[in-house]
This record gives C-alpha cells, structure tokens and sequence, in this order.
C-alpha cells in the first residue's frame, strides 16, 4: 500500500541525466529538430530554460541559427567581418531584439512578442547624425500601443534597431568626443548593457522623427554600449495625400527582413 504520508519528489531540470553526444542534447540533432520548426523561437526559449547545458548549447549555437534563418541578410551584415560569426552584444541578445516590442511606461502593454516585425538598414539611416552616415544600423518599423489615458487618440510607437560593430562606430566616437554620460536608471532591454540617451547627446536627427511619422521633439530613443537602440515615439495620423520623403531622394532598399513570430 502507498504511504500517503511521504512527500512527492521531482527532479530539477538541472539534474536531467546526460545523454552526451548520443542522445537529444546533441547539436547536430538539436538543429535538425529546430530546422524541421522553421526555428520557432518559443520552443528554444523553452528548451534552453530545461537545464543549464540545453542553455549552453542554446547560447553556442541555437539563437545565431535562429537569427540565421529567419533574418539572413540582417545577420550576415552584422557579422560578416568576424570569422566566428560573433556579434557585439551576442546572439541570444539580437534575438530577442529581433522578436520582442519592448513596450513603454506610456502605454497599456507591456514588453510582448511582436507578431510581424521589417528591420531596415535604409531606416536606420535617418537616424545617424551626418557625420555618422558611414555606420550600419537597422531600425525596426515601430509597434503602435495606444497611449495610457489618450482615449484612444494617442499612440505611441515603440521601436527598436542595431548597429554592426558599434565598438567601431562613428556614432560611438561621437558620444565620447561629445562626452556623453551613461544614463543611470536605463539599461538596455536585450543585453542589460548601459546605455547613452541619444536626445541627451543632441544627436537625434529631425530626418529620424520625419521617418517615423512622428511629431518635433516626440521622440527619444537610447544606445547601448553593445550597439542595441530602443526607443519610443509619439505618433501623428498623416493624411491619404501626404507623400513620405525618403532620405536624400532614396528608396528602400532590397535587402530589409521581415520577420514573423
């Protein structure tokens, strides 16, 4: 007869027995799951939360395929001078970027997944200050959330984007020679890093607010020592006739990627 009395025990995932190089902790057999999934980025959130190797081999090699995968022309720009395939920031840190709204103060919705996000390196030009145009950085479309007691007519856009080796970066240099302290109370929603206010710095172009469709002096966004930038913006309903004016006369490029969750 069972003894009621005697308390129910349960493994900790940390103490999942090893299979070594025979079994479903593999890695060659971990991409071919994931391969066959079109790399769903909630089941390797949920893998690599089951033991401490899972998020090793998770950190080592799922989140660059995922990045891989699903945005390969991204992914190449931001680590094509490294033979590794390192990226400032790593891996696991641009996925999230890639797939998470990181959501605002001013809005009804917190940080969530984002359906459907395009991440623009034509975007991210109007961003840079002149004297910083020779950078890489890829600007996401903004997710719209309606605005805390706006009664629905207010919305605040909340984007996010990526610099390639920002270490190296013009807009890096700039923010020293100018200076600019690290804020205090912000960090870095992806990597955790510190980060610069880029309003703080006076170096948020007007062509920056123009792109988003948002009003002077709507607009704030922040750097990370790793190059990852996240910012909101206040947004203004445009008219059917009104004409969006792309920087100096150019048109989005080809090269964009569109991700869906």
């Amino acid at each position: 007869m069972m003894n009621s009395s005697r308390p129910l025990r349960f493994k900790q995932p940390s103490r999942l027995p090893s299979f070594g190089e025979t079994g479903i902790e593999n890695e060659q057999v971990l991409t071919l799951v994931f391969e066959s999934i079109s790399w769903d980025i909630h089941t390797i959130c949920a893998v690599s939360s089951v033991s401490r190797r899972f998020c090793a081999i998770a950190r080592r090699v799922l989140w660059r395929s995922l990045c891989v995968h699903r945005a390969p022309g991204m992914a190449a720009a931001l680590s094509g001078s490294d033979p590794s395939g390192r990226i400032d920031g790593g891996w696991q840190a641009l996925a999230k970027l890639m797939f998470f709204c990181g959501g605002g103060e001013s809005t009804r919705s917190p940080g969530h997944f984002a359906s459907e996000s395009r991440f623009s390196k034509t975007s991210g030009r109007f961003f840079l200050p002149k004297n910083c145009r020779g950078d890489l950085l890829y600007v996401s479309d903004p997710c719209e959330h309606e605005a805390v007691g706006g009664g629905g007519d207010e919305h605040l856009g909340v984007f996010r984007g990526v610099f390639r080796e920002f270490m190296r970066s013009k807009t890096r240099q700039c923010l020293v020679r100018r200076q600019a302290e690290l804020e205090e109370k912000v960090r870095c929603p992806y990597c955790g890093g510190r980060v610069w206010s880029m309003k703080a710095a006076r170096l948020v172009p007007k062509s920056a607010a123009r792109r988003l469709g948002s009003r002077d002096g709507g607009l704030e966004f922040y750097v990370c020592v790793n190059g990852h930038l996240h910012g909101t913006c206040w947004l203004i309903p445009l008219s059917s006739d009104e004409d969006e004016r792309d920087f100096d006369g150019e048109e989005d490029d080809d090269s964009d990627d569109f991700l869906r969750r």
